[in-house]
């Protein structure tokens, strides 16, 4: 899962996004102070198997 997060004046927005590709092509047209963020559960079977 991939968080944008947007900070302005008084307020702070988060989108939640399924794909790194829709993410960035959204990041890139966002204005403003923003961070881009990926999450990584704990319990994704995909990072157990890589440890």
């Amino acid at each position: 899962m991939w968080i944008i997060t947007i900070h302005s004046n008084k307020n702070v927005k988060m989108f939640e996004f399924e794909t790194e590709q829709e993410a960035k092509s959204t990041f890139e047209k966002v204005r403003g102070c923003k961070f881009l963020t990926e999450v990584i559960y704990f319990n994704d079977y995909q990072l157990a198997k890589s440890l």
